[in-house]
């Protein structure tokens, strides 16, 4: 996770990204560590990514790269905006004593479209992330790449319509069908038969831009009709502020960058 230095709003395609609305910066730090602190009382462990000023969207950490089993697969991003993130993310992870770390020669946005369940790399692609990522990540990680098909313009990147519940099995997640190619909703649907499907409202919220240890699932708080089905399920809804940060495109996942050992 990496705190904000200066906030920009770099893309304008979501109703959430509105160039016209300032960012209250001061919001957007408390915001930020809420979700920090939220982290720490439920015992997980967090580590921060010195923010630099000149590259403000580093704050949405999940897009620097993906990390299973302790191995790293950096991001090439499609935006130059963004592209000088994925040096200081593959430093920060050799520095931390990661030896097994692949900056990639095709475009993938991290976290942003790869989704790890027990067994499969879920991959968006469509938007961002290049279809030829998809191979290189399956090459990398050794575990089965499952493509999806992203094609409404709002959920851009796959944690913006995908989060996984539970990455010890292969059942657990919630998502939206209609950010989904009719093939991918059908892919969907046959791997995740019981997967919990979220309304248009839900989505539009980026109620699935979510975080989940396997229990607590911290959410935005503006996702009200997926609170009740998550505890229906077992799990613990949190629900989040990041207002601030919902201007430059994000939510709690794009926050979050998660290390799997």
């Amino acid at each position: 996770m990496c705190p904000p230095a200066h906030f920009r709003v770099t893309y304008s395609i979501n109703p959430w990204m509105d160039p016209g609305k300032p960012v209250d910066l001061p919001l957007a730090l408390a915001q930020w560590e809420d979700l920090r602190d939220r982290y720490l009382a439920l015992g997980h462990t967090v580590e921060e990514l010195e923010p630099r000023r000149e590259l403000p969207d580093m704050v949405f950490a999940a897009n620097g790269a993906t990390v299973v089993d302790g191995r790293v697969l950096g991001a090439r991003f499609a935006h130059p905006e963004r592209a000088e993130e994925a040096a200081v993310h593959a430093a920060w992870f050799r520095a931390q004593g990661y030896t097994d770390v692949l900056e990639p020669e095709h475009i993938n946005e991290g976290e942003g479209d790869f989704a790890v369940t027990a067994s499969w790399l879920l991959a968006g692609r469509g938007f961002r992330s290049s279809p030829l990522s998809h191979p290189e990540a399956q090459e990398f990680f050794g575990r089965p790449v499952i493509g999806l098909d992203l094609v409404d313009p709002r959920y851009y990147h796959l944690d913006t319509a995908l989060c996984v519940l539970d990455d010890t099995t292969d059942g657990e997640i919630m998502y939206y069908p209609g950010a989904f190619s009719a093939g991918s909703r059908e892919v969907l649907r046959r791997l995740f038969p019981d997967a919990l499907v979220a309304t248009e409202e839900d989505a539009a919220a980026l109620g699935l831009n979510a975080v989940s240890d396997g229990r607590h699932v911290l959410l935005p708080q503006a996702a009200v009709g997926l609170f009740e089905p998550l505890r229906a399920r077992g799990y613990e809804p949190i629900g989040m502020d990041l207002g601030e940060l919902l201007k430059g495109g994000g939510s709690v996942k794009c926050c979050t960058q998660e290390l799997r050992g």
